[in-house]
């Protein structure tokens, strides 16, 4: 272990009672949450959509706590700390993304379906080939951004217990994975909305402490807070503009306008923010509850300025990178920075509290996802598919229970092989899949009358797979010291986000698929009526 950590290991040795009691109070309070909501849930509509009595506040606040994620808390703040404006592009990107899910998604998806994105796609065409092919995307998108939860927790507890090694962050993935399966199993959607909002809340206060600490130490001056930064980065001014991380050469360039395409258009093809919009009672709900998620999410985005530039200005590259080497532990090691340092009691309070904060992050956003995938197999697939439409709700339920603990497990395995990698750089891949396979089907179900069952699979299956392949033959899994398989090298697909490419295939093949194929609502009754549903709500759930 080098110098640094040892201290930082020490440091927390000596806190470790601090350090396991925020820790188990927060386990504690929010499993005894999970358990009262648990004993709440009767039905399948209470499982999947916490039986639609959230207000649009209430959902608004869940969904930012289900939205800023690791990637946001964890990954932003390194992405800044280490590559000045270019980091601060993924802030950017994932607030613009809401004007999107507002504008088009928001309000038609929950007037048109009833628990899953498979409700809208099935209204209009052939059931069980469009709730398959949807069940399928929607685990898929749900496993990559798990990824990124998974990675940023075994970064993050490492650091504060001191743990050192892979075997040491594999271990503490494995029970982020238990605790996350507990949330699903037992609380459902009621159980994790709950969670979701009082991590929202946790994270946003523990967000302004370190950006008022900051602030208060440059004066509250953001221009002598930048100055800081591009000194101690060794990089100068050209911290401060673009083109450090993606200027380098004609590839990154490209693979910049591939990020951007991802993010702003990612967001409105998330499984786990999709359902969301089920939980409201009605469309105004979940109008308002868009908006609510926009305020609280900007005023965050705006604070990663002060957490990735004051670990920029106050932490050198080396500190940041020996901790972890994307970068994801800066925020936790400028709380304990201005706290007074890594032998500091103050330093140590601060570390502890903002790495709980974190914390409570993962475990809320990794139980929304596993609610968001797992929902999907049992509804669209075990009960639609695989059962006719013949399930109990109880049968349903039980199904999603079960598929909760193996996607969870798949998580698990697939967290410890995706150790090296940046968690907002993990999010970005997700983002992509999601844009190129959901966002395309979506759209084109809800605004295009010609379109059919055949466009749809296509779309989604042809976006999916090219996203996925892409990323499998890039740089990100191999080819590179970074890399998830560093030792190997299949890569042929130059760019790290394949959003370029596969986004506008989808829309492609969606289109295609549809001219090809026969019209199955010649007389146009059936999108007249989803028409009708997703302006008004009249007939929905």
């Amino acid at each position: 272990m080098n110098t640094y950590l040892q201290v930082a290991a020490a440091d927390a040795s000596e806190h470790r009672t601090l350090i396991i009691t925020l820790f188990s109070v927060f386990v504690a309070a929010t499993l005894g949450v999970t358990v009262w909501a648990g004993r709440r849930t009767k039905d399948a509509t209470d499982y999947y959509a916490g039986g639609r009595s959230f207000s649009g506040f209430q959902n608004g606040l869940a969904i930012s706590g289900d939205y800023m994620s690791a990637a946001s808390f964890l990954g932003i703040a390194g992405a800044i700390s280490l590559f000045g404006y270019d980091g601060f592009l993924y802030s950017i990107g994932f607030l613009v993304a809401w004007l999107v899910a507002l504008l088009l998604v928001a309000e038609p998806l929950r007037n048109s379906g009833r628990f899953t994105m498979g409700d809208v796609l099935a209204y209009r065409m052939r059931q069980r080939p469009v709730r398959t092919a949807a069940g399928v995307s929607t685990i898929v998108v749900s496993i990559f951004y798990l990824l990124a939860q998974m990675v940023g927790a075994g970064a993050l507890v490492a650091l504060l217990l001191g743990v050192s090694g892979d075997a040491g962050k594999n271990i503490i993935v494995v029970l982020v994975g238990v605790v996350m399966i507990l949330y699903v199993t037992i609380g459902g959607m009621k159980g994790t909305t709950w969670v979701q909002m009082i991590k929202a809340c946790l994270l946003i206060a523990g967000t302004l402490l370190i950006t008022f600490l900051v602030m208060l130490k440059f004066d509250f001056n953001i221009s002598t807070l930048l100055g800081a930064a591009a000194e101690n980065s060794g990089q100068g001014a050209a911290f401060l503009e673009p083109g450090l991380k993606y200027g380098v050469s004609t590839t990154t360039e490209i693979d910049f306008i591939s990020l951007g395409l991802a993010l702003v258009l990612g967001t409105a093809g998330l499984p786990h923010i999709l359902i969301r919009f089920y939980t409201v009672p009605t469309a105004r709900a979940a109008r308002k509850s868009v908006i609510w998620a926009i305020g609280i999410i900007g005023a965050f985005y705006l604070m990663t300025i002060a957490l990735g530039f004051g670990a920029a200005a106050l932490l050198s590259r080396k500190e940041i990178t020996e901790s972890d080497a994307a970068g994801n532990t800066a925020a936790p090691l400028l709380a304990q920075n201005i706290g007074g340092g890594a032998d500091s009691a103050g330093g140590a309070i601060l570390l502890a509290v903002i790495c709980a904060v974190a914390f409570a992050t993962i475990l809320a956003v990794v139980a929304g996802l596993t609610l968001a995938s797992s929902s999907s197999f049992a509804h669209d697939l075990y009960a639609n598919v695989i059962r006719k439409g013949k399930a109990s709700d109880r049968e349903e339920v039980k199904a999603a229970r079960l598929s909760s603990i193996l996607i969870g497990g798949v998580a698990i395995v697939l967290g410890i092989f995706a150790g090296k990698l940046n968690v907002a750089f993990l999010v970005a891949l997700a983002f992509a899949v999601a844009a190129s396979a959901n966002l395309p089907t979506i759209l084109y179900s809800l605004f295009w009358k010609r379109f059919n069952t055949a466009g749809s699979l296509w779309s989604i299956y042809g976006g999916l797979s090219s996203s996925v392949l892409l990323v499998v033959f890039s740089p990100v899994v191999s080819g590179n010291p970074s890399a998830m398989f560093p030792g190997a090298d299949f890569q042929w697909f130059p760019l790290n986000n394949p959003g370029l490419v596969s986004i506008p295939l989808g829309f492609l093949l969606g289109w295609l698929g549809t001219v090809v194929s026969k019209n199955e609502d010649v007389d146009g009754r059936k999108y007249a009526e989803l028409e009708v549903r997703s302006l008004t709500g009249s007939g929905a759930h």
